[in-house]
């Protein structure tokens, strides 16, 4: 979203129209869903997607258009088997996407969205559409946002009817702090950054806390487990998985973790290794409350063995915890 929001900015500050395709509700088996984005520009390139095959053509198509005429709209897509015919997908499912069009007017906006997504702050995005223009287009901060905690939560919310009335989380504070760069670290991180977290690598080991290691990184921090406030100050919005190559690693970021409130707190590692570290967190006074919070062993229960595999079933974790499930 920050990439696109770049791209979208570059191109409106040297004076283009850009349209902004936005998936405002989907269902079914479509293949994605509501916030999902593509930007067209007048050259007919395109940063995002929203879902790619037909659709994605078909969009694109339709956004050439509104650059010419202006004449912004909301398009539902059936994708259904008995419209194969007509749409080429077989899929199931329906898209609902709005053509956007945005030029210098929207560019103040533009900015504070993307300063918004560079801070660690709640904040959504709203938009109001009336006979398919804007009426409203904004980013609302956390105290706006409480006063209507029905309409601005955790997941997207589309509202039918005149006027349309369509929001979503475009940022949700709080980042992952990995601690432990070994193969499962490795093959977790670019998975975590590519659904939305913000994720810091930290490691003990120079020559595994680097960007060649880690491109999908936010941030990298080479440091001691013996006392991580050095360099990280935890938040009742923040993740922490905690895969260090032995117990003893383990318990040290453990000790420090458990006496802070975060959001979720994982542990990789063998039943045996989880008793042992356990036992030694009680003897450091910590309580069984916060020892039973920890996620161990970490992630989903998929069976899995292989580092991606073990990746994908934190990650997992990890989204049902941020949803609030």
């Amino acid at each position: 979203m920050l990439n696109l929001t770049k791209e979208v900015i570059s191109a409106i500050e040297k004076g283009e129209r850009v349209v902004l395709c936005t998936i405002l509700a989907s269902s079914g088996s479509s293949p994605r869903g509501a916030g999902t984005r593509m930007a067209v520009f007048s050259d007919g390139r395109t940063v995002g997607t929203v879902g790619g095959g037909k659709v994605e053509l078909l969009a694109a198509q339709e956004a050439m258009e509104v650059l010419k005429t202006g004449n912004t709209h909301i398009r539902a897509f059936c994708l259904a088997p008995d419209q194969v015919a007509s749409i080429g997908m077989i899929c199931g499912g329906n898209v609902t996407i709005y053509y956007q069009l945005l030029t210098q007017a929207e560019l103040p906006i533009l900015l504070q969205m993307r300063q918004a997504l560079q801070t660690d702050a709640n904040s959504w995005l709203h938009l109001t559409i009336r006979d398919g223009f804007v009426e409203r287009f904004e980013i609302v901060g956390a105290e706006e946002a409480a006063m209507q905690p029905e309409l601005y939560t955790h997941q997207a919310i589309y509202q039918k009817g005149e006027p349309v009335v369509y929001v979503e989380p475009l940022v949700r504070a709080g980042r992952v702090y990995v601690f432990g760069g070994g193969h499962v670290g490795q093959a977790l991180v670019p998975v975590l950054a590519n659904v939305g977290f913000r994720v810091t690598l930290f490691d003990n080991r120079e020559e595994l806390a680097n960007r060649a290691h880690f491109p999908a990184a936010d941030q990298i921090l080479l440091g001691d487990y013996h006392d991580i406030s050095a360099q990280v100050t935890l938040t009742e919005n923040d993740y922490v998985v905690i895969m260090t190559p032995g117990h003893q690693g383990d318990y040290m970021i453990l000790e420090q973790v458990l006496r802070c409130k975060t959001k979720y707190v994982g542990c990789i590692g063998s039943r045996h290794k989880i008793a042992r570290t356990q036992q030694l967190l009680r003897e450091a006074g910590i309580t069984e409350e916060a020892i039973a919070s920890v996620h161990a062993p970490i992630g989903l229960s998929i069976g899995a063995e292989t580092p991606a595999e073990i990746a994908i079933s934190i990650a997992a974790e990890m989204i049902r915890c941020r949803a609030g499930i």
